[in-house]
This record gives structure tokens, C-alpha cells and sequence, in this order.
């Protein structure tokens, strides 16, 4: 017998060991799982807790890594369909929302970005001077994010449009994809272009529901420049220092960068020029939808469809079916199935309305309360999404208010605290945007949002609490 051939013994234990812990857990999970909701009865009063149940799974499968993050959403959306968890057009909602078209012609623009070569040439100008220390590569990127935000109402829009130009930045300083330089840079954008923006009305989905809410609600119309001076100096200044610092020490890239030297550019092309003609009008139609009325997801797919189009045509259909990247489609509309499946079961009210009664709320104690009232915000946050906070806590804001003592708008207010807060990524539909287009796990972004939120309740919710003292929207 040959020496070299594997016994069967040995075959079998070498078998054995490929098949370890790490498959036997989420299987385990899995099969918890699908036997939790066919022992549930199927009738309509035991829906929150099959919704329960299989919110919980995502959760854990997409914060854990389980499961590869397309798998844990395509089972997510089976398991609601064959225990009728929700009707299918409920679990199938992200694909019909605006948000998902958003994402995918914003998703076709950033590939006709990217092949026509128009990336290097915008990451040339807006980051053509930045170079050296890393940290300053990573500031540069942030502050463009969030300077963005004044502009540009849709988080997800803004991410779509720099993702590319930032991709392209990283490339020019030598910076592999999967390295921590480059996760950096995206991770950065991912944060940057949501979190301090939360601080700006109305700069993202979470604050313009907000905004409408509370108008609606209970008559309160929150003004661009108050909401700007109780929010930004802490939530959106302190909290980008923070953001800054922190990728420096996560991601770290001790050695100089410098921009790799390049040829003299070449004459921009025809097709360039047409893709930048594009851009500009869709910059511009997303700075003024509050006069047109017209959704950022319309604008993201009537300039994804002319990016494939005569006279335009700047990517061809071949491209665009190679390159499109049909996993993060997949995975969006799983987030926002989940929100829709939450809120339809009616999870979210109750959870909110149980956490109230069983929390020790009371008037006089002020400080115990706001930490509360935010610990119940952030579980909301991860139920829900953050897009799903407001929606769900606005319309509990009066009894919140008359539990605390509070006002009511300090308690409307505190949900900004809350939404601008990510513990775990996928609780960010635009951060998640921005990680599957740039390539970065989610188990690298968990730990920047994990630490931030930590660095966040140790140092800028105190500040936040003396800022609101201050303004006079606490006693």
C-alpha cells in the first residue's frame, strides 16, 4: 500500500474535522429556529412572537456572521413566507420600496463611475492635494462626507456618489482592497456619511420622518437652525473628532502614503464627459427635491437607466450585468423586510410599550431617565433599523414625556441621540450601502460601531446632557 494514501480512519477523521463548531452553531441556530416557528400556532395572536422569532435570527446571523450575509437573507425571507410571518407582499417590501431602487441605480452609476474612469479623475480633485499621514487621508474623506450632507438630502445618495470617488482615492495611494488602509477609507465614508448627519435637518430618512411626525402628531415644527445648534456641535463635530481618531486606531496604515504619480491626464473622454453632465443634473435635482417633490430613489434610477441609454450610453449591458452587484441588492431589500416585518406585526409597539411599563421611569430624575429612555430607543434601533426609531417612538413620545416629566420636545429630540448611535451596522441601511459596495465585512465595520457607541455614551451624552441644560431643553 502506498505510504501516502489516507487511510480510511484517517479520511473519515480529517472529514470530521472540517465539520466543527463553527458549521455546528449556526446550523444549531438555524434548526432552533425553523422548530421555534412551526411549534408557534399560525393564527393572527401569535404573530409578534413568530415576527420575535425571526427577527431574532437575523439579528444574530448578520451581528455574528453565522451565516454569509446573502444566505442569512434569503433564508430570512423563506422562513417568513413558509410560517406566514407576514403577508408576502410585507416580506418582500424592500424590493418595492424606494429606498432599494435608490440603491440600485445608484448602484449602475457608481459602476459607469467606476469604468469610465470619471472616479480617478473627481478623487484627483477632491482628494488630488491629501496625502502624507494617514490620519489626514481619513479626514479628508469624513469632512467631504459630511460637508456633503448640507447639500445632498439622501444619505444614500451621498454614499452612491463618493463611494467610487473614494475607491478611487485609496487605489492612488497604493492601498490594497482588504487591507486596513483601504477598509479605513470605506469604513470612514460608511459612518461619516450617516452618523454626524443626523445632526442636520433634514440630511437623512431617520430625521426628515422625524420632522414630519412631530409636526403632524402634536403641532411641533422643528426649524433647520435650532435643530442644527442642539445637535451639531456635539453629535456632529465632537462625534466626527471621534470617528477620525478611532479608524486611526482600528485600521491603522503606519507608512506614508503619497498619491502615485501619474501621467498628465488624458483629455476627458466623450463618455466621461456625458457621465459628469449626468451627475450634475442628479446633484442637483437631489439638492432641490423640497421644490420638484421628486424622490432621490426616482432621480438614483432615471440616472442609472440614462447611464445605459442613448444618447448617453456611457455603460454597456454587458457591463452592467457583469458588475452590478446583485448581493447587496439582495441584502437591502432583506433590511428593509425586516423593518416592515417589525412594524406590521406590530413588534416594535409592543416592545416599546413594555419596556415603559417595566422600566422604573419617574418624574425628578432626570439624568436616570434620558438613560433609559435612550437604552429603549437603542434596542428599538436594532429591531427596527434606525430608520425605524422615529416611526415607532414618535407617536409614544406623549407618554414617554408624561412618565419623565420631560418635555415633550426634549423627549422628541433625545431619538436623534438615539438614531445617531449605530451599535451594529446593519442597523444602518446607508452604512450597510456603503460596506457592501466598497468591500468591507461586516464584522470589521462592527468594530468601529461598537466602539464608537461606547466612546458616544461615555463621554458625548454627558456633554450632550450639560449642551441641552445649557439651551434650556432640560431642567
Amino acid at each position: 500500500m502506498d505510504s501516502a494514501a489516507p487511510t480510511p480512519v484517517a479520511a473519515a477523521t480529517r472529514g470530521r474535522s472540517r465539520f466543527g463548531l463553527a458549521e455546528v452553531v449556526p446550523l444549531a441556530v438555524l434548526a432552533g429556529t425553523i422548530l421555534a416557528l412551526f411549534l408557534l400556532p399560525h393564527d393572527p395572536g401569535h404573530r409578534i412572537a413568530a415576527a420575535s422569532v425571526l427577527v431574532g435570527f437575523a439579528i444574530l446571523s448578520w451581528a455574528f456572521g453565522l451565516f454569509a450575509e446573502p444566505v442569512t437573507t434569503l433564508v430570512f425571507l423563506l422562513l417568513g413566507v413558509l410560517f406566514a410571518v407576514a403577508k408576502p407582499a410585507v416580506i418582500f417590501s424592500g424590493f418595492a420600496s424606494e429606498a432599494w431602487w435608490l440603491v440600485f441605480g445608484g448602484a449602475i452609476t457608481a459602476v459607469a463611475v467606476e469604468a469610465t474612469g470619471l472616479g480617478r479623475r473627481l478623487a484627483g480633485l477632491l482628494f488630488g492635494r491629501v496625502g502624507g499621514a494617514y490620519w489626514r487621508c481619513v479626514a479628508a474623506v469624513a469632512l467631504a462626507a459630511v460637508g456633503l450632507a448640507f447639500l445632498m438630502p439622501s444619505t444614500n445618495g451621498r454614499v452612491l456618489l463618493l463611494i467610487p470617488i473614494v475607491l478611487a482615492f485609496a487605489e492612488r495611494l497604493g492601498l490594497e482592497p482588504g487591507g486596513p488602509g483601504h477598509s479605513g477609507l470605506v469604513v470612514t465614508l460608511a459612518a461619516a456619511s450617516y452618523m454626524p448627519s443626523t445632526a442636520i435637518l433634514p440630511a437623512n430618512v431617520p430625521n426628515s420622518i422625524l420632522l414630519g411626525a412631530a409636526q403632524s402628531l402634536y403641532g411641533i415644527k422643528l426649524s433647520y437652525g435650532p435643530y442644527l445648534l442642539l445637535h451639531f456641535p456635539i453629535l456632529g463635530v465632537l462625534k466626527l473628532v471621534l470617528l477620525i481618531w478611532l479608524v486611526c486606531r482600528l485600521f491603522p496604515e503606519h507608512r506614508p502614503l503619497a498619491l502615485a504619480q501619474e501621467e498628465a491626464p488624458a483629455p476627458i473622454s466623450s463618455a466621461e464627459r456625458r457621465l459628469a453632465v449626468l451627475l450634475g443634473a442628479a446633484l442637483v435635482l437631489y439638492i432641490t427635491d423640497f421644490i420638484h417633490g421628486i424622490s432621490p430613489a426616482w432621480i438614483s434610477l432615471g440616472t442609472g437607466i440614462l447611464c445605459l441609454m442613448p444618447p448617453f450610453g456611457v455603460l454597456s449591458p454587458k457591463t452592467f450585468s457583469a458588475r452590478v452587484n446583485v448581493v447587496t441588492l439582495i441584502y437591502i431589500a432583506g433590511i428593509l423586510g425586516l423593518g416592515a416585518i417589525v412594524a406590521d406585526s406590530g413588534l416594535a409597539a409592543a416592545a416599546a410599550a413594555h419596556f415603559l411599563a417595566a422600566t422604573p421611569i419617574a418624574p425628578g430624575r432626570t439624568v436616570t431617565d434620558l438613560g433609559i429612555l435612550t437604552a429603549i430607543g437603542s434596542g428599538l434601533a436594532l429591531l427596527t433599523t434606525v430608520t425605524g426609531v422615529p416611526a415607532v417612538l414618535t407617536p409614544l413620545a406623549r407618554e414617554f414625556a408624561a412618565a419623565s416629566g420631560l418635555p415633550l420636545l426634549s423627549v422628541l429630540m433625545l431619538q436623534v441621540v438615539v438614531f445617531s448611535t449605530v451599535l451594529l451596522p446593519f442597523s444602518s441601511p446607508p452604512m450597510m450601502i456603503a460596506l457592501q459596495l466598497g468591500g468591507v465585512g461586516i464584522k470589521q465595520a462592527t468594530k468601529l460601531t461598537l466602539g464608537l457607541a461606547l466612546l458616544t455614551a461615555l463621554l458625548l451624552w454627558p456633554l450632550d446632557y450639560f449642551w441641552w441644560q445649557l439651551l434650556g431643553y432640560l431642567p
